[in-house]
């Protein structure tokens, strides 16, 4: 891992703004947060592009579902609490069910919105989403990744959701690697003992976590599931039927999100390996530092240190 040359946000706005200038269908609205999605430069170069609605999120998924509907690609944003738990319906009715192409990005999800507290925590979204139909979650974990699942969202059909890291500038791959939706990536090999993972958060956790399990003599491999939905299933699969144990770590509930997805996958091909969810253990949020709540709610290395004593004969 190393630091890239800009955050995430910053990735964000240059590849939306290079896409900009050959597809006349992409759209920026925000919800009164452009300095902090980091769109700035993107509305500066596109203003006509650019729809600022206001701190009124459930009518700018209206308006977007609108703009949808008259052939544009619409990008909205604001924190993953309010672009998931409060807009629920609005997605559900003015997007899925109106067939729009819609791409929802919900920024510092999970415990990354720490400081702001428990209302501003979302540790349900992708539960949220994810039982919505038809729906495509994607955490992509650095700049690089993100840039080539943008380019990529435009010339698919339905709604996204994109959870972000807005000011995370750790890179986990080179650049220029491209990341197929809907296919995980195995960012470390092993045969002992497989971590499945998503996003900046968590990924830098299991690497931490599979480095100190090597010291032990134990072998972890480390899968990014960056698309959430649909889910790869060979990659689970595979990894069952290869690793003696199957352990997964996610910045939300433990409930109907990432490690939800992968247990239905090993309980429905009868799996028989042990197995493990890391998360929040069914509780809100709770204002504090990133170490402190990955600490308490079973997000950290140490978390995965302890399943994988548990889990290993």
């Amino acid at each position: 891992m190393k630091e890239y040359a800009t955050d995430m946000r910053t990735a964000m706005a240059d590849t939306l703004t290079e896409l900009c200038r050959n597809d006349e269908r992409i759209l920026w609205l925000d919800s009164d947060l452009m300095a902090s999605s980091g769109m700035n430069k993107f509305r500066s170069a596109f203003p006509e592009r650019t729809i600022n609605c206001g701190i009124q999120e459930a009518n700018m998924l209206g308006v977007a579902a609108g703009l949808s509907e008259e052939g544009f690609f619409p990008f909205v944003h604001s924190f993953a609490a309010f672009a998931s738990r409060r807009i629920a319906d609005q997605i559900f009715v003015s997007g899925i069910y109106a067939k729009q192409n819609i791409c929802i990005v919900g920024s510092d999800p999970g415990i990354s919105a720490g400081p702001n507290g428990g209302t501003h925590i979302s540790l349900e979204d992708i539960g949220i989403l994810r039982s919505l139909p038809g729906t495509i979650i994607l955490e992509p974990c650095d700049p690089v990744q993100l840039k080539s699942v943008l380019r990529q969202i435009p010339q698919r059909t339905g709604v996204f959701y994109l959870r972000l890291m807005r000011k995370s500038k750790d890179q986990f791959y080179p650049d220029g690697t491209e990341f197929p939706i809907g296919k995980a990536s195995l960012i470390r090999q092993g045969s002992d003992i497989t971590i499945i993972t998503c996003g900046t958060v968590c990924i830098k956790e299991a690497l931490k976590a599979a480095e100190a399990l090597e010291e032990k003599g134990i072998h972890a491999r480390v899968i990014d599931m960056f698309t959430i939905k649909p889910l790869d299933q060979a990659a689970v699969l595979q990894a069952a039927s290869e690793t003696k144990a199957v352990i997964t770590l996610e910045n939300h509930n433990i409930f109907n999100g990432l490690g939800s997805a992968v247990a239905e996958v090993l309980a429905e091909n009868r799996c028989s390996v042990p197995f493990r969810r890391l998360g929040a253990p069914d509780r809100a949020g709770e204002v504090g530092t990133a170490d402190y709540l990955m600490s308490k709610f079973s997000m950290d290395a140490q978390a995965v240190l302890a399943a994988a004593a548990e889990l290993l004969p």
